[in-house]
């Protein structure tokens, strides 16, 4: 069987967790089935990659940067047996290869436009084109594979004509090989981080979708010892990078020991924030299942995480870390109950450490790759039948 495997993000260029799940998927399927990868971006070991911006297209909403790429993208899969998009920038490419070469379309849904809305902020207009790329592929591929329970149902709702019977359950997956303890403290001496006391540690990028202004404003209750480090990329909007320097800024001025790292730093120093942190932090306000958490539990380390989407299917609140409940109605509670779960765990080290334990021994024995694979791969078949 071959099959074709459409991204926007493919290593180097990973910068989210749509991209870190082609990734590790795309290693396991190659070990059972041929695979080609096709991306966006400049050329790569191992994929077939398409530029991502159209010369005739300039000044152009990026959104039609995108469904010119999926052309290329369409035209260039000719000869798979199935297509399997990744995300919106993807899913046109899917649906038009469905179309043109007659091959079954399988969709992963990692996030949902629709659950979406603050991203009319940064798109614009080409918010409703993604919104309408991703309906118009949902609705019409053979196969939508949600990566969690919460996801699924997140795509009912938001595609109530969607035939149940099209869609699957398999969740995301975690190398542990790759994300295990390391406690080299090279990259924190490099920060700045005392060794002396604990931090907590967020990782991730600045939208409206991960909560970060909930963290910050949680933290200034947090236990005056611990430190606060963020890994955190550009945000999104010029004006959600003023709210969140000003929430920085605020936080410096009361407290010490807060880092902020904007730089994308290698998947290896990243474990070693992971594994020297007491708790890692995941404030997201939606997230259909949170792969950071899963890093973090296999690196044996505690998790503080918002109970929304798939989190709590992979976080298991009282064993692995703390569920803290969101209510968009209710921001201060939220924040409240996230420096009342940082506060818990800093008071009890032990707690944190017997709650990384069964953190990495969950991530072991729930999230492997190899398995993920193979149902992947039992998908397609069924589709070919």
């Amino acid at each position: 069987m071959r099959a074709a495997i459409l991204t926007r993000e493919y290593p180097p260029d990973v910068y989210g967790g749509a991209g870190v799940h082609v990734d590790f998927l795309v290693r396991e399927l190659r070990r059972l089935i041929d695979v080609d990868v096709h991306c966006m971006g400049e050329p790569r070991a191992g994929a077939t990659a398409h530029p991502e911006k159209d010369e005739r297209l300039d000044g152009a909403n990026s959104a039609l940067h995108v469904l010119s790429t999926d052309l290329t993208m369409t035209a260039g899969v000719a000869g798979a047996e199935v297509v399997h998009s990744h995300t919106w920038y993807a899913n046109m490419a899917g649906h038009w290869a469905k179309l043109l070469h007659d091959v079954p379309h399988v969709v992963t849904a990692h996030s949902l436009e629709p659950q979406r809305p603050w991203k009319a902020e940064q798109l614009g207009g080409g918010y409703r084109i993604s919104s309408w790329a991703e309906r118009t592929a949902y609705e019409s591929a053979d196969a939508v594979v949600a990566v969690s329970e919460g996801m699924r149902a997140d795509i009912l709702s938001s595609y109530p004509s969607l035939d149940e019977s099209r869609l699957h359950v398999v969740y995301n997956g975690i190398d542990t090989d790759f994300y295990r303890p390391d406690p080299d403290p090279a990259v924190l001496e490099r920060i700045g981080v005392d060794p002396s006391r604990p931090y907590v540690a967020f990782v991730g990028r600045i939208t409206r979708q991960k909560g970060v202004p909930h963290l910050l404003r949680a933290a200034r209750e947090f236990d005056r010892d611990l430190q606060v480090l963020l890994l955190a990329g550009a945000a999104d909007t010029p004006e959600l990078k003023a709210e969140t320097d000003t929430l920085i800024a605020d936080l410096r001025a009361t407290r010490d020991g807060i880092f902020v790292v904007s730089e994308m730093l290698p998947r290896e120093q990243v474990r070693q924030v992971l594994t020297g942190a007491l708790a890692f932090l995941c404030p997201s306000v939606y997230e259909p299942l949170g792969i950071v958490n899963l890093e973090a539990m296999a690196c044996e380390t505690a998790v503080v995480a918002s109970g929304v989407g798939g989190i709590p299917e992979v976080v298991v609140d009282g064993e692995t870390g703390v569920i803290v409940g969101y209510d968009p109605d209710d921001a201060a509670g939220f924040e409240r109950g996230i420096a009342e779960g940082v506060n818990r765990l800093a008071a009890d080290p032990d707690l944190a450490a017997r709650y990384g334990r069964a953190g990495r021994e969950r991530a072991v024995t729930s999230f492997a790759w190899d398995a993920i694979a193979a149902q992947t791969v039992a998908l397609y078949e069924s589709l070919l039948r």
